[in-house]
């Protein structure tokens, strides 16, 4: 009814707009030869009547419903997706490596573009087996009580409990830390990068806070900075210093080990009792803005100094 009564209003308002005569039809005498007004005669509309400032009216069409899109299936993926989720490169790159025989999908090579893989699929990438799942690097700052190994103490809480709920991946520590032991600790399911600061002959450095039972003395610190063999084994000592302000049983140490087990060692040899070691800096990540008992994701820069180092 609303339409309605709008369409007739502008039908009038035409109506009485046509021609130059202001005054009705009815103030004008009709002798023989005048025309008589045509009151049959209906307004048209133009096409596009931007004056009135309604829209064309569209005629009506029933539309057949749209089929409900299929569900994607989980467990298959866009290979160019499966190669980018596994972190060798780019998606667009992938379309390249694929576009160049350089992929193998269970032996087989695979050149098509759009092709779909099943996630137990076998996917070879320029020689080398790769799998979809995205690299993730969390880092911790490791409190007390907490072990990186449940066969330590089965009372213990594992580490894993703390970053459970940083991603669905399948993390792990990189090295070792008893439940004594605080401060950086990082988790990957980068197998690459925890081989990388596992071995023996590693490159990064990192430096420990370790608070003794008493003062160290100045020549046994001396010691410690040139080396010591310890149970046959040579161990190299980058740094070793008294902490400024501190107490002199408070010592700061350098070293590439990651293996928490060495840094008491070194005390332990000259007759020290270890009672907290805290890893403040891991091959350049420091515990800025980090908490203890809290957890972040490293930034890109960070994941390529790593990677780098």
């Amino acid at each position: 009814m609303l339409l309605n009564t709008i369409f007739a209003k502008i039908i009038v308002k035409m109506n009485n707009g046509k021609g130059n005569n202001k005054k009705g039809p009815s103030s004008k005498k009709t002798g023989s030869g005048a025309k008589k007004p045509n009151t049959s005669a209906k307004a048209t509309f133009k096409k596009d009547d931007s004056k009135t400032g309604f829209p064309k009216a569209k005629p009506a069409f029933d539309k057949k419903p749209k089929a409900p899109k299929k569900p994607a299936n989980p467990d298959e993926m866009r290979l160019n997706k499966y190669i980018a989720n596994s972190g060798v490169c780019s998606r667009r790159d992938a379309d390249i490596y694929i576009q160049s025989g350089n992929v193998k999908v269970n032996g087989e090579v695979v050149t098509e573009m759009g092709y779909k893989v099943q996630l137990n699929d076998v996917v070879n990438f320029d020689g080398s087996l790769i799998t979809p799942e995205k690299k993730e690097y969390v880092l911790l700052n490791k409190p007390k009580g907490f072990t990186t190994s449940k066969d330590e103490d089965l009372n213990s809480n594992n580490v894993l409990d703390l970053v459970r709920g940083a991603s669905k991946a399948k993390l792990q520590a990189v090295g070792r830390m008893d439940k004594t032991t605080t401060g950086l600790l990082l988790f990957t399911n980068d197998t690459d990068m925890v081989r990388k600061f596992t071995v023996p002959n590693q490159r990064s450095s990192k430096v420990y806070q370790v608070s003794l039972d008493k003062n160290l003395k100045y020549e046994d610190l001396e010691k410690i900075a040139g080396g010591l063999t310890i149970d046959g084994h040579r161990v190299f000592v980058e740094e070793v210093s008294y902490i400024e302000d501190q107490p002199k049983s408070e010592i700061g140490i350098k070293m590439k080990t990651s293996n928490v087990k060495v840094v008491r060692s070194i005390f332990e040899h000259f007759k020290y009792d270890v009672l907290r070691v805290d890893r403040v800096v891991f091959a350049g990540l420091t515990k800025k803005n980090l908490p203890r008992g809290n957890w972040r994701f490293l930034t890109e820069q960070e994941i390529i100094n790593l990677k780098n180092s």
